[in-house]
């Protein structure tokens, strides 16, 4: 079970980095953002989450506000995972979490 935790505290994090590097990235690069390599790979690397989020969300939601809606969920995602982490190390014990 800890193992599980562990790895989807992982894949979180990590679609966190990507949409987050992606913005960064997205920002310094301005409108020619599209002709860079780097923008283009934290691009594929952040598509699953953000299909994920545009299957789940209404309509009403415009594309342009997806990236935001993914990192809110991502987030409150992140910190459910680690409270249930927290949880099963107090429950083995800290010594087995290390």
């Amino acid at each position: 079970m800890l193992l599980a935790v562990v790895i989807a505290k992982s894949l979180i994090e990590l679609s966190l980095m990507f949409i987050i590097g992606r913005f960064l990235l997205g920002l310094l690069a301005g409108a020619n953002r599209d002709h860079n390599v780097f923008w283009q790979l934290l691009d594929v690397a952040s598509k699953p989450a953000l299909w994920l989020t545009r299957k789940i969300s209404p309509k009403l939601i415009l594309d342009q506000h997806i990236p935001l809606a993914t990192s809110s969920w991502l987030l409150i995602a992140w910190v459910l995972v680690v409270q249930l982490k927290i949880d099963i190390c107090l429950e083995l014990g800290v010594a087995s979490c290390q």
